[in-house]
């Protein structure tokens, strides 16, 4: 039988990412032991209720005594405070990642409040739903999604080697990336993109007052796209937003432009152009398809047992 990549994990925070996490370490046989904590006590006594850790402790500083692996699944507006708390009671040789959205700015964050003898090795998986909390999470989360590693300066390469098995031996496929690049390209593919979800479900929203509710009642497949988007969680996202300003101004920008050429070829009647841009941006969905990322099966937002 192998032996497990890490001894004793502790996760910080039971949302849809952790409890996923603990489900695919447990698939795997991946950790020898899993502590999970989280602020809320009502939390808290859902994954006791569950079984999801093998202990669930009453705060992160008893949550990380004697772990080999510490993850943050915090909102990026608590992993500084997460980080002061747990400093001093990490193992030393232990290594400490975390899951957020945002990387430069949990670097700035986390980092300052980690002693030397810890190893720090940011990670993003890339996948989720909408939902969350412990009761949320499923061990096929993460195949074939996947999870970007961004090492720091004078990371230890066994340190991160570890952190990429592990991921692998949850499903994922990794790859390493610098903290700026990333908030960049996730700027692109989930950041704009949620944000843009949000302002056209509450465009619809203020339509509904006027249409009495028809907007709801005879909703297409790409507006409930856009509300299955929207319904991700609140903190988060504000967090995302906040803490990736830059990148993501960058790309509205960039979005706010195209959107204007479009504009004038509708007004115009410029169809040509029209049907080239959409032929274009065609393609990406045929590469994503084709890279496994999603599948191109018929699914109307009513797939039975959809995650």
């Amino acid at each position: 039988m192998t032996p497990p990549i890490y001894e004793r994990v502790a996760l910080i925070g039971l949302g849809l990412i952790a409890s996923s996490m603990c489900r695919a370490m447990q698939r795997g046989g991946l950790a020898g032991e899993i502590v999970g904590t989280a602020r809320s006590a009502g939390t808290r006594d859902a994954a006791r209720r569950i079984g999801l850790c093998d202990r669930v402790a009453d705060s992160a500083a008893e949550a990380v005594e004697g772990a080999d692996l510490v993850v943050l699944c915090v909102p990026v507006g608590a992993m500084e405070a997460v980080a002061r708390a747990i400093g001093p009671h990490l193992k030393p040789g232990a290594t400490v990642s975390d899951v957020g959205s945002v990387k430069q700015a949990v670097v700035a964050a986390v980092a300052p409040h980690l002693p030397e003898t810890v190893h720090f090795v940011p990670a993003h998986p890339l996948a989720g739903t909408e939902r969350s909390g412990p009761e949320a999470g499923f061990a096929e989360l993460f195949d074939n999604r996947w999870c970007l590693i961004v090492p720091q300066p004078g990371s230890a390469p066994a340190a991160v080697g570890r952190l990429e098995s592990l991921w692998r031996g949850m499903g994922a496929e990794t790859e390493r990336m610098s903290a700026d690049h990333h908030d960049l390209v996730l700027a692109v593919t989930s950041h704009a993109p949620h944000l843009i979800a949000y302002t056209m479900v509450g465009v619809a929203d203020d339509l509904r007052r006027v249409t009495d509710s028809e907007v709801i009642k005879y909703s297409a497949a790409g507006f409930r796209d856009f509300t299955r988007i929207a319904a991700s969680d609140p903190t988060m996202w504000r967090d995302v937003f906040l803490n990736n300003k830059d990148a993501t101004l960058e790309i509205l920008g960039r979005f706010t432009e195209e959107l204007f050429a479009l504009q004038r070829a509708i007004r115009t009647g410029d169809g040509a152009r029209l049907f080239e841009y959409f032929s274009r941006t065609r393609m990406v969905r045929r590469g994503i398809v084709e890279a496994g990322q999603d599948t191109d099966a018929p699914d109307f937002g009513r797939g039975a047992g959809r995650k």
